[in-house]
């Protein structure tokens, strides 16, 4: 054994002033008692006290003298030099991914091994060695700068937590190697499962990391796969894949629940190394939002990852919107604006024919022409011939001195510029339950409502008898009213998302804000500032619910999932050193011996403080008067046979 301060024995001297303090005259307590007659041998001692006295037996000084030792050995800094994975300038990086939460370790999981092997190195680090602690997650980042303070890393290992996503080990290599600029003695220690994926390749002058690994076991049986896919006006078909990572055949069921309500299930074997496909033949008849899927299986199952037994999809299907359009004369400004809206199919009518087709649309769009009888679905009409139960049709009206949007927070009119409109004429059309958005001095040149659960706009003028087609603002109209009548997605998401990915929001541009809901109930709101918006916040695994809100209501909602499709997270097969390759290198299998130290003086130090409770303990003790019950022999220094003759 060694010592780092070896100076610090010299506080020994302080013994000195511990013993010269009981060699002094004694003081004792007065206590008022009946008689003295069974103290006149006390009595005499205490008058041939002098100043000065022989040193006793005294238990106090013998561990007050203890407690000065064991302080003096901690100062001094003891150590025992240990075998130690690298020394000098060392950048840490700790896989902190999801594959990092399996329990195959005795008692532990792989993280928690993984960061006690953290701890060693840190405990075992020479005084002039710095480390640099970095945590591999989804996102790589440093949580201490190069540092030689113990104390400090062990409270950023403390403090660090496992993710859920994959682990970014090009970013987090590309961190630590920028730490060797100017270092004479520099490595890289990464402890890890060894699912490293495809990380870039180091600098040429940059030593392969030194790999320590974890884990034991390669059992584990995963959801690979959750989809729903349906063409528009059809139910949606389910489509699910769960694979079998271990060495062992698997019996599994798949459990389906639509908006958490049990509805179907699925068994069946898969071998060692495999992927089981689990079709849904038959179509989701009942109408659902979100779906979730869970693995269940007996106990004899190896399935050390509990992360990828769950996982979540949402409704999806086809946006396409069916439009049934027939027009008088026919009217080429409205079916080229038709043609150029995405996600549109047009079905175009014979006027002739005054009944319409039983086959349900998504809208109806009627110029000059009225059918006999009005759909129940959303319609969109054109110069309307005549009235009909829902509006009134009045007689023309000359052209306008002045044309303005009325209702300029409506989503129909947002960025519609009439200012440049002129009109030849128009018709008088009443509807109580419409909003005029454009009006005229003497009436309403669009309006827009909802009735009998349709939305149903109307434009009571001839598109030939304006400009309104050759302005910019006809296109955006007409996009604002596709929009209002069925919305689009607010983020469009065929494949999903996994831990950590970027999700882009396109929100109404009149939207306040943009609200999230993680799966734990976490509430993340984001100001409507532009064309889109980037979420960073999904980091947890589940369904999240996002809603615009607009003057504070929400106008608009919908469900997203993050799962944990990654094979290099679910394949948890510890990689051992061979195997390993980073950017075409192979990491070293083992560090040059180093030696670094192994330090007792905390140790010490709480031995000091254990020693000093008991000093205090037996010093009060003595304080206590004597009683019944703790006779006052015991209490004296004198022996109990010294009382018992001066008693006779």
């Amino acid at each position: 054994m060694s010592f780092l301060a070896p100076a610090a024995f010299a506080a020994l001297a302080l013994a000195i002033p511990i013993l010269l303090l009981y060699m002094l005259r004694l003081r004792r307590r007065e206590v008022l008692i009946s008689s003295t007659f069974l103290w006149r041998q006390v009595m005499q001692d205490t008058e041939a006290n002098t100043p000065w006295q022989r040193l006793r037996r005294n238990l106090l000084l013998f561990l007050q003298l203890l407690i000065l030792l064991l302080l003096v050995l901690a100062l001094t800094r003891p150590f025992v030099t240990v075998p130690t994975v690298s020394a000098g300038k060392i950048a840490l990086l700790l896989d902190a991914s999801a594959s990092m939460t399996a329990d195959d370790i005795a008692g532990e999981t792989r993280f928690e091994a993984a960061r006690q092997q953290a701890l060693q190195i840190v405990n075992n680090m020479n005084p002039q060695d710095q480390i640099s602690l970095i945590r591999v997650a989804d996102v790589a980042e440093p949580l201490t700068a190069y540092s030689a303070d113990k104390n400090e890393l062990r409270r950023a290992l403390a403090e660090m937590t496992v993710s859920h996503g994959r682990a970014d080990w090009d970013t987090a290599l590309t961190l630590a190697a920028a730490g060797a600029a100017g270092a004479e003695n520099f490595s890289i220690v990464m402890i890890s499962d060894g699912g490293v994926g495809d990380a870039a390749r180091l600098p040429a002058n940059i030593p392969q990391p030194i790999y320590v690994p974890v884990g034991e076991s390669a059992g584990n049986v995963a959801i690979t796969a959750l989809a729903t896919r349906a063409l528009a006006g059809q139910p949606p078909q389910l489509f699910a894949q769960v694979t079998n990572y271990g060495d062992e055949p698997a019996e599994i069921s798949l459990v389906i629940r639509l908006d958490d309500v049990l509805r179907l299930s699925r068994s069946g074997a898969i071998p060692p190394r495999s992927q089981l496909p689990i079709p849904f033949d038959e179509p989701i008849a009942e109408p659902f939002e979100t779906l979730s899927a869970a693995l269940t299986f007996d106990n004899e199952v190896a399935d050390h990852l509990a992360l990828d037994n769950r996982a979540w999809t949402v409704r999806n299907e086809a946006t396409t919107r069916r439009v049934y359009y027939i027009s008088q004369t026919g009217n080429l400004f409205l079916e080229q604006a038709l043609r150029s809206l995405p996600g549109v199919q047009t079905f175009r009518g014979d006027p002739s024919n005054r009944r319409l087709p039983a086959d349900d649309f998504d809208l109806y769009i009627f110029d000059g022409w009225l059918p006999n009888s009005l759909p129940t679905g959303d319609m969109l009409l054109v110069n309307p011939p005549s009235s009909t139960p829902l509006f009134t049709v009045g007689g023309s009206l000359e052209a306008p001195d002045l044309i303005e949007v009325s209702s300029a927070e409506s989503a129909i009119t947002a960025y519609v510029d009439l200012d440049e409109m002129s009109l030849l004429q128009y018709r008088a059309l009443t509807a109580d339950w419409a909003e005029a958005l454009v009006t005229a001095p003497e009436g309403a040149l669009l309006l827009a409502g909802e009735v009998n659960a349709q939305q149903i706009a109307i434009l009571p003028f001839d598109l030939r008898d304006s400009n309104l087609p050759l302005l910019i603002a006809w296109p955006v109209l007409m996009a604002n009213l596709m929009d209002w009548y069925s919305p689009a997605e607010i983020v469009d998401l065929p494949s999903g998302l996994g831990v950590g990915d970027l999700l882009v929001i396109a929100p109404p541009l009149r939207a306040d804000f943009v609200r999230i809901t993680a799966p734990n109930g976490d509430l993340n709101e984001l100001p409507v500032a532009g064309e889109s918006l980037v979420f960073t916040g999904t980091g947890q695994l589940g369904l999240y619910l996002l809603e615009i809100v607009q003057d504070g209501e929400v106008t608009q909602s919908q469900h997203f999932a993050v799962n944990l499709f990654a094979t290099g997270e679910s394949d948890i097969t510890p990689a051992p050193e061979a195997q390993l390759q980073l950017g075409g290198g192979q990491v070293a299998a083992e560090a040059d011996e180093e030696l670094g130290l192994r330090e007792f003086w905390t140790l010490l130090a709480a031995a000091a403080l254990f020693v000093l409770a008991i000093e205090w303990y037996v010093y009060h003790r003595r304080l206590q008067a004597p009683t019944l019950l703790r006779p006052a022999a015991r209490r004296l220094r004198v022996p109990w046979g010294n009382l018992r003759n001066s008693s006779t």
